[in-house]
């Protein structure tokens, strides 16, 4: 296991960059999914030479409890929804349509506000790294991966430095390669494996793309 706590999401993309260079990637994409993944992402992308893009994930949570998610939404019109979880709270379709055309517009307003008229690039015959700065339940990267493999990837890397054991297994089956620095024992949270975890903003987000030295040719 790797040792924690990591300074910073940028000590952390480091060390998930030097676990990485340790393969061979075809055409490889890195993804960041925004905001805390993405300055994660960006080191990574500098150490394998290759792009950085965005994917824009949003959790569908419980109302009143948005922090705990029955499910997600991912661009290329991907959902996750945990349908056994939305029975077992009782959550009418009405309520649940609610939360999906809420998330569903602001999916579409951060696209805008990262990508502007920018298309997502081609995934087709290329690997691509999903990077987060970790992982708790995995709705989030899960849908992150589906909608991936919905755009055309040729194989999908999760790449994480903190997760929760159970999680990350549960997360196999989506991937066809998992890398994550350290699964320790008594998980509560992502931000308790770093020194520093400041709320990453817009701004941050898009300095990382812009300031990405390997654009798509």
């Amino acid at each position: 296991m790797t040792d924690l706590p990591f300074q910073d999401r940028r000590d952390a993309g480091e060390r998930l960059a030097t676990r990485l260079q340790q393969s061979s990637y075809r055409h490889p994409l890195i993804v960041g999914l925004p905001r805390g993944g993405v300055p994660v992402a960006a080191r990574i992308a500098l150490a394998l030479k290759a792009p950085l893009e965005v994917l824009i994930v949003r959790k569908l949570g419980v109302p009143g409890h948005e922090e705990f998610a029955v499910g997600a939404l991912a661009s290329g019109d991907v959902s996750v929804l945990d349908e056994s979880l939305v029975k077992r709270l009782a959550i009418d379709d009405r309520t649940l349509q609610r939360v999906i055309d809420r998330e569903r517009g602001e999916l579409k307003r951060r696209e805008a506000r990262f990508r502007g008229e920018r298309s997502f690039p081609s995934l087709s015959g290329r690997d691509v790294i999903v990077v987060d700065d970790g992982i708790a339940t995995g709705s989030t990267m899960r849908a992150a991966l589906q909608a991936i493999r919905k755009l055309g990837a040729q194989r999908c890397v999760l790449a994480v430095p903190v997760a929760p054991a159970d999680s990350l297994e549960s997360l196999r089956s989506e991937a066809d390669e998992t890398i994550c620095l350290a699964t320790p024992e008594d998980f509560s949270a992502v931000g308790q494996w770093y020194q520093r975890f400041d709320q990453t903003d817009d701004e941050e987000v898009r300095a990382c793309l812009a300031e990405q030295a390997y654009p798509e040719a």
